[in-house]
């Protein structure tokens, strides 16, 4: 018997093509995810502008399910994370930063992510699958079920939480179709932002077939330092990377700019002669720039900068021409700052069990006195 198909993973073109597979009009998926996403209703029978047989239909073969709250963390901050559990079993990561007038919902892509950027705690937990588009739309919903306590709802998507989504590309597009839908979150296309370590053809792709915001991780200026911060990076040189993104953000239209995120190192990426050649790197795209102090997490090898580093490098981006805004760490004392998120991933990669096995090496072992 054929497994029950979960709706929330639809967008409105693919619910429209299912209707119209049963002999019904178009039309009738716009009128579901109004009863889903504005109403909240997602028991079919409740759907009563729907003909009856197609209920019937509905309710044997398709479901809506989320993903289940494992567990959930709040930040003296503010910030919340949750730790929820997707089909397979495994547990990700998501992660709500409430601001004045604003709520930012971080959400994951993967269940952990296969580029081990040298930096991110996620790539040691290894690499277990991608999340269905399903799983990427239940996060918002989870979290406007919370918001609607305090009448309040998601204002801006960020795909920043574990993996990388641009390799997961089907299920991320139908998932930021579903959030920009004026039928389902109706969110502003700015307001969608999917950050990638530069999977330079899927950017291509991307450039297609949507519009919502793009967000780079740079995080080096130069092509040796960032094969070894990013290693996809050997795979897809900055020159390719900026090619595409210059192609993407002159398709958006001279009115929006990309996002360069750099994730600031002590002595590593943070020095004046960086930052110089950042600028001169980034002075053809139309861009902004956050700037990320390193979150730190053990056996990382790599420490937050000094206060005066961050200041001078943001003050040598502004003098050059760059909107530089210093990223204010959120949620660290829950583990739900920028690069921090871990999860529970059954690794396929063995990467989760070298970097334990490093971790025990590096530690230095108590001394017993006799």
């Amino acid at each position: 018997m054929a497994s029950l198909q979960n709706l929330y993973g639809f967008d409105r073109a693919q619910l429209e093509q299912l209707f119209v597979e049963q002999g019904l009009q178009a039309f009738r998926g716009r009128q579901l995810m109004k009863w889903v996403y504005h109403q909240g209703k997602t028991n079919f029978a409740d759907m009563t502008d729907l003909p009856l047989a197609m209920r019937e239909w509905l309710g044997a073969n398709c479901h809506f399910s989320l993903p289940e709250i494992e567990r959930q963390l709040t930040s003296k901050d503010g910030t919340v994370k949750w730790l929820l559990r997707v089909g397979n079993g495994d547990l990700i990561e998501m992660v709500l930063i409430p601001e004045k007038g604003r709520n930012t919902l971080c959400v994951s892509s993967q269940i952990g992510c296969v580029l081990d950027c040298s930096f991110c705690s996620t790539g040691k937990q290894g690499f277990n699958g991608n999340l269905t588009s399903a799983d990427i739309v239940g996060q918002v919903v989870l979290a406007n079920q919370m918001l609607a306590t305090r009448e309040e709802s998601v204002t801006n998507v960020v795909l920043m939480g574990m993996g990388e989504p641009l390799l997961n590309f089907d299920a991320v597009i139908a998932a930021t179709n579903v959030m920009k839908d004026d039928h389902a979150f109706g969110l502003s296309k700015r307001r969608v932002t999917i950050s990638t370590a530069g999977v330079v053809p899927a950017i291509d792709k991307l450039r297609e077939i949507t519009d919502v915001a793009l967000a780079i991780s740079l995080h080096a200026p130069n092509d040796e330092l960032r094969n070894e911060l990013v290693p996809i990076n050997r795979k897809y040189p900055i020159e390719d990377l900026m090619r595409a993104c210059k192609a993407y953000v002159d398709a958006l239209g001279p009115a929006r700019k990309l996002v360069i995120e750099y994730t600031l190192m002590r002595g590593v990426n943070d020095q004046p002669e960086h930052a110089k050649a950042l600028a001169v790197l980034l002075r053809p795209l139309r861009c902004k720039v956050n700037l990320i102090p390193f979150n730190p997490f053990p056996g990382s090898g790599y420490e937050r900068p000094h206060r005066k580093d961050i200041e001078h490098f943001q003050t040598v981006m502004i003098r050059s021409g760059f909107t530089a805004m210093l990223r204010t760490t959120r949620g660290e004392d829950i583990d739900a700052a920028c690069g921090q998120l871990v999860g529970q991933v059954q690794d396929r990669t063995r990467r989760q069990s070298r970097y334990k096995a490093r971790l025990e090496v590096a530690t230095p072992q108590p001394v017993v006195v006799q």
